[in-house]
């Protein structure tokens, strides 16, 4: 198989900034993301580290949350919490399973932004204006402004557990519509988004494109 109808869409897309929230608007963050995503069909498989990956899970604790994830290429670069700064104690946080896993949901609103497993940081970042949301420092004229924002501690990952050290997965449904490129209908129609068999008892099949795995959904 071949990875180039892939690499030919992302020639044609660049990584940008892109905004999320929760319903009440409690948890604000920035993921960046190349969109739209390239088609998986006909293509192998992205690799579980170093690229941005689009999937559903058919576990039972991601199937009945509704969670599509989205695994930007990395998670220290490219994901920025702007509130609140503190997820694990200001969010609501539900542990399953081996509980390594942080379920993190808005206590508010009941939203679930993202998934986290590590040790995160309040950092300084220089953000657009357009994209910084509150908080932001007004600064100069070229519309970049300061703010302060939460994300996860770059650590050395492990190859054999993808769990190891870190892990982050934004939830699809909560990056704010109307961006360009956000458009679930088509990442589900272009075969972007991978289905995975993780279901317990259920043999775990290959991951595929074209349809769900039994249990799951598109």
């Amino acid at each position: 198989m071949s990875h180039q109808p892939q690499d030919q869409e992302l020639a044609q897309s660049q990584r940008l900034p892109y905004t999320g929230s929760c319903h009440c608007g409690a948890i604000r963050y920035i993921v960046f993301l190349t969109l739209p995503p390239a088609s998986l069909l006909n293509s192998e498989p992205p690799p579980s580290r170093g690229v941005q990956r689009i999937y559903r899970c058919n576990c039972t604790v991601c199937h009945k949350s509704g969670f599509l994830h989205v695994r930007p290429a990395s998670a220290f670069d490219d994901f920025l919490l702007l509130s609140p700064l503190d997820p694990l104690e200001s969010l609501g946080d539900y542990l399953c399973n081996d509980e390594e896993l942080h379920f993190l949901y808005c206590k508010t609103c009941a939203v679930r932004c993202f998934i986290f497993h590590g040790e995160g940081e309040v950092v300084d970042v220089s953000l657009p204006e357009t994209a910084a949301l509150v908080g932001a420092k007004s600064g100069s004229e070229t519309g970049i402004v300061s703010v302060k924002a939460w994300r996860p501690k770059e650590v050395e990952l492990s190859a054999t557990n993808p769990h190891q050290g870190s892990y982050l997965s934004v939830n699809g449904h909560t990056i704010d519509a109307g961006q360009e490129g956000v458009d679930l209908r088509e990442w589900v129609e272009t075969k972007a988004v991978m289905y995975l068999d993780l279901l317990p008892n259920e043999g775990g099949m290959p991951r595929r494109c074209e349809r769900p795995h039994v249990g799951g959904s598109y």
